[in-house]
């Protein structure tokens, strides 16, 4: 059965046609795909990759690599590293990041809330800008919701 992603979901790694998957207290290798995940987690809530990455373009404007609402009940959302095309994107949840900072690397070290850190080997600066989309996307939704309760 695919993975459930849910609070406790850090991150979903590529690894080769596996995925790993970080949760606040293991990890886990699953046999499917991340695209596999994300559309069998999408259809569980109603909908598909495509919808949610439409539906989060059109409340943030953002068209490429948008970040996407997983679940809205309790506030899930997914982060893109890269293309969801590219095979080594990785997907984080937005809700499990502590903070983040660019490494002597060159690389961005992130901190999740159960204080695990993972090296990721991406731009720090289009990094931070995901994370500043999914903040947005998640401010998009809480502002829908206030306007919903006038």
């Amino acid at each position: 059965m695919p993975y459930i992603i849910t609070e406790k979901t850090i991150a979903l790694l590529p690894s080769g046609k596996e995925t790993k998957i970080l949760e606040l207290d293991q990890e886990k290798i699953q046999k499917e795909s991340i695209t596999k995940i994300l559309e069998y987690n999408c259809n569980l809530n109603g909908s598909t990759l495509e919808g949610r990455r439409k539906g989060s373009s059109y409340l943030i404007g953002a068209s490429y690599k948008p970040p996407i609402i997983m679940d809205e009940l309790k506030r899930i959302i997914l982060i893109p590293t890269h293309s969801s095309k590219n095979p080594n994107c990785c997907w984080f949840v937005l809700g499990n990041i502590l903070k983040y900072s660019l490494n002597k690397n060159h690389q961005v070290t992130i901190l999740f809330k159960n204080h695990q850190k993972l090296d990721l080997n991406v731009c720090y600066a289009n990094f931070d800008k995901q994370v500043l989309r999914a903040m947005r996307l998640e401010s998009a939704i809480r502002g829908r919701k206030h306007i919903k309760n006038l």
